[in-house]
């Protein structure tokens, strides 16, 4: 079971179902001690977290020599409340030898499309939108 207890003021300690611990914390403008990670950046790190899986292990099931992999996310939020994300753009910076760009772009669009739960549940509310970048 995942489980997040009330520490202090705005921070709290999440444990996951697996056993690990995360600190998060609000901005201290906002009664928080900045001790952490913000709840909805966790999420947008869940999202970053899966897609990335999701586009190395698919870039090497299709062969694809992928030697570094990052995911730079920025994002957009309603003014009103319910603050939900609008607007979230994922750019992959993938580093390897011989890249097929081709490649890079069905992965990318599997992930966004069929394999990345979190990156579909957050497209309920948002528009995703994603572009990449490779090095050699």
């Amino acid at each position: 079971m995942n489980t997040v207890k009330w520490v202090d003021g705005m921070t709290m300690i999440g444990e996951s179902a697996s056993g690990h611990t995360i600190v998060m914390d609000g901005p201290k403008t906002l009664g928080g001690k900045n001790l952490g990670v913000r709840p909805m950046e966790m999420l947008l790190l869940g999202m970053g977290g899966c897609t990335t899986v999701d586009v190395v292990s698919t870039l090497k099931k299709m062969r694809e020599e992928v030697h570094d992999c990052r995911v730079e996310i920025s994002a957009e939020r309603s003014e009103e409340h319910p603050k939900v994300f609008t607007n979230i753009h994922l750019h992959f910076i993938i580093e390897g030898s011989n890249l097929n760009d081709k490649k890079i772009e069905k992965a990318i669009s599997l992930s966004a499309d069929k394999y990345c739960s979190a990156s579909i549940m957050l497209g309920k509310t948002a528009t995703v939108t994603h572009d990449f970048e490779t090095y050699e």
